[in-house]
């Protein structure tokens, strides 16, 4: 079985065996409140919490994931609200796409670091003139609590410090979150960049 045939697996039993939020990410949902709906792209989309949310919105979203488990039950959650979208099973680690969108969504995607730089690369060039880069992961001070054990997985502000070929930096945040019933605080890294609307991309 192969790496993304193994990871597909895994995600597809942990979508089957675990409740999964329906909500949008509370920063997506806030700084796409005053943008014109156009085409997004949903990066590692899972169940789709973040796509139904901007389909809702009239944003025309295209959906990637491992797990075809993931990308079904989005599906469904779509489908009863009335829409529909574009589900794609792929690996993020060699995604590519000719396409261009005005919204790109990497909400809590922490890929290896031999692979992480060429992702974001790439995710960059999916921005189309005028549009948006929005990622959101777990910052290394929540190591331990959420996100992934592997700690070299996890993000800090240098990891958008330089920015991204082409793309504008609007934000870049760590953003912490109230503590829960345990006391911990679950930390963030926020990234929002936009492409110029006079730059076109390769």
């Amino acid at each position: 079985m192969s790496t993304f045939e193994s990871l597909s697996s895994q995600w597809d039993d942990r979508y089957t065996q675990h409740g999964w939020s329906t909500l949008p990410d509370p920063h997506l949902s806030h700084l796409v409140e005053n943008l014109t709906p156009g085409r997004a792209l949903d990066l590692g989309c899972g169940t789709g919490r973040n796509s139904v949310f901007l389909a809702r919105l009239g944003w025309r979203v295209t959906g990637v994931d491992a797990s075809a488990v993931g990308l079904q039950m989005a599906s469904d959650e779509l489908a009863n609200a009335g829409l529909s979208w574009t589900p794609l099973r792929a690996d993020l680690t060699t995604f590519t796409t000719e396409d261009r969108f005005d919204l790109v969504v990497v909400a809590n995607i922490h890929l290896f670091p031999e692979d992480r730089d060429a992702f974001f690369a790439r995710c960059a060039t999916f921005v189309a003139p005028g549009g948006h880069l929005y990622v959101v992961g777990h910052h290394l001070d929540a190591l331990g609590h959420q996100g992934p054990p592997d700690p070299t997985r996890l993000f800090t502000l240098d990891t958008f410090a330089a920015g991204l070929e082409g793309l504008e930096t609007q934000r870049l945040e760590r953003v912490e979150s109230p503590a829960d019933r345990d006391g911990h605080h679950d930390v963030e890294v926020l990234f929002w960049a936009t492409r110029p609307t006079t730059q076109e991309t390769l």
